[in-house]
């Protein structure tokens, strides 16, 4: 397929633990997710309305793989936490649990061969809130697990437009001798 006819979303870039790519990859989106917080946490409730703190793990999980996903969403609390104190040590084993949980969600989306769309990743994001806020309706009822979710909203779609946005460009930008020989 020529480079014109790739569809630049579609490329994925899985890396493995032995690959030093996977520790650049992991540093930078650690590192978006301590910034992005940083900046929500200044609009009242914006921790909980805006969920910044998955955005980018949902990106490293699609774009680099399990390992990527992961390890972002497991160190990317763990050093918010002790760089901000948030989320509170109380909250952390559950953000810690949910983070994870979306790293594996996506990098196992894209596994299967999917190409993010929206579509794909508004059912990875609501499949991922599905799985985190069912204990909350089993214990709490139907009404604490909506308003959670209400209050979720512009997040999930945060994580929905601008994770499909930003995994776009990444594969607008991604050098071509990166690029898998299907595609070049």
């Amino acid at each position: 397929m020529s480079q014109s006819g790739a569809n630049p979303v579609a490329l994925r870039l899985p890396l493995g633990l032995g690959d030093l790519r996977l520790y650049l990859v992991t540093s930078a989106m650690v590192l978006g997710n301590l910034l992005l917080p940083y900046a929500v946490h200044r609009i009242p409730d914006g921790g909980r309305m805006l969920l910044p703190i998955f955005f980018f793990t949902l990106i490293a999980g699609w774009r680099f793989g399990v390992a990527a996903g992961l390890l972002t969403g497991l160190l990317s609390p763990l050093a918010n936490h002790l760089l901000s104190g948030m989320p509170p040590l109380p909250a952390l084993p559950s953000i810690l649990v949910q983070s994870a949980l979306l790293g594996l969600l996506a990098a196992t989306f894209a596994a299967g061969g999917r190409k993010p769309s929206l579509r794909i990743l508004t059912l990875v994001v609501l499949l991922h809130q599905a799985l985190i806020l069912t204990p909350l309706w089993l214990f709490a009822g139907p009404g604490p697990a909506l308003a959670a979710l209400e209050l979720r909203l512009p997040g999930l779609l945060l994580q929905v437009l601008g994770g499909f946005a930003l995994l776009w460009f990444l594969g607008r930008h991604l050098p071509p001798s990166e690029r898998p020989a299907r595609d070049r």
